[in-house]
C-alpha cells in the first residue's frame, strides 16, 4: 500500500472531524459553534475518555448551552446534572464550576466570540496557543484539540497536527511532520486527516492500518 492508499483508506474509515461529530458547524465560523468545538476540548482536556467527552459535549448542546449567554444562564447544580447524564461522573462538579470560569473569561475578554481571540492571534501559531491556554481547563492537549479543528476555518493556522496525531502517523510510516503530511494530504483533506490519526490511534486500530 503506498502512503497515498493509506491516507486515502484513514480518510475513508476514520476521517470525520470531531466537531463534525459534535454537530458543530465550524464552516459557519460563527460564535455558537466556535464556542462548542471550545467546549469540547475542555471537556476532552480532562481524564476521561473520548467519547464520554463527546457525550458531555452533545448534553450541553441538547441542554441549550450553545453559546456563552445560554450557558451563563445555567446554575451549577443543572451543569452537574447534564454532565453526570451523560457518564461524565468523575470530574462532572470540578467542571462544572471550571467551565463557569472559562465561560467568564470569554465572555471578558472576547465578548463571547472567538474570532476576536483569532484577530487577536493575528496568523500566529504559538499566540493563538497562549490565548487558548488562559482559559480555566484548556492546557496543551486542549489548545491542540481546538487548533487541530479550526484550521478548517482559520487556514492562516494551517498545516497543524498535534502530538496524537503525529504519533499516530509516524507509526503507520507517514511523516511525523505536520507540512509534510499536508503535502501528501492537500489543505482540504489535511483537517480530517489529522482527526483520522487521532480516531485510530483512539480505537487501537494502528496494526490493522499498518497491515
Amino acid at each position: 500500500m503506498t502512503r497515498n492508499d493509506l491516507i486515502d483508506a484513514l480518510l475513508t474509515e476514520h476521517g470525520r472531524t470531531f466537531a463534525a461529530e459534535l454537530g458543530a458547524r465550524i464552516s459557519k465560523n460563527t460564535p455558537s459553534p466556535l464556542f462548542r468545538l471550545l467546549c469540547l476540548a475542555l471537556l476532552t482536556s480532562a481524564p476521561v475518555q473520548a467519547d464520554i467527552a463527546m457525550r458531555a459535549a452533545r448534553a450541553m448542546g441538547e441542554a441549550g448551552w450553545t453559546t456563552p449567554q445560554k450557558l451563563a444562564g445555567s446554575t451549577w447544580r443543572e451543569r452537574v446534572d447534564v454532565f453526570n447524564g451523560a457518564g461524565y461522573a468523575r470530574v462532572d462538579e470540578k467542571t462544572a464550576t471550571q467551565i463557569m470560569d472559562f465561560n467568564d473569561h470569554l465572555r471578558e475578554h472576547y465578548n463571547g466570540d472567538l474570532r476576536r481571540l483569532r484577530a487577536e492571534a493575528d496568523g500566529d501559531l504559538e499566540t493563538a496557543k497562549r490565548a487558548l491556554k488562559r482559559f480555566k481547563g484548556i492546557g496543551d492537549t486542549g489548545a491542540a484539540i481546538f487548533l487541530r479543528e479550526v484550521q478548517a476555518v482559520w487556514p492562516e493556522l494551517y498545516p497543524f497536527a498535534d502530538k496524537a496525531a503525529l504519533s499516530a502517523a509516524d507509526k503507520l510510516g507517514l511523516p511525523a511532520d505536520a507540512s509534510k503530511l499536508a503535502r501528501l494530504a492537500g489543505q482540504k483533506n489535511f483537517p480530517r486527516l489529522v482527526a483520522a490519526l487521532v480516531r485510530v490511534k483512539l480505537a487501537g486500530d494502528i496494526d490493522r492500518f499498518r497491515e
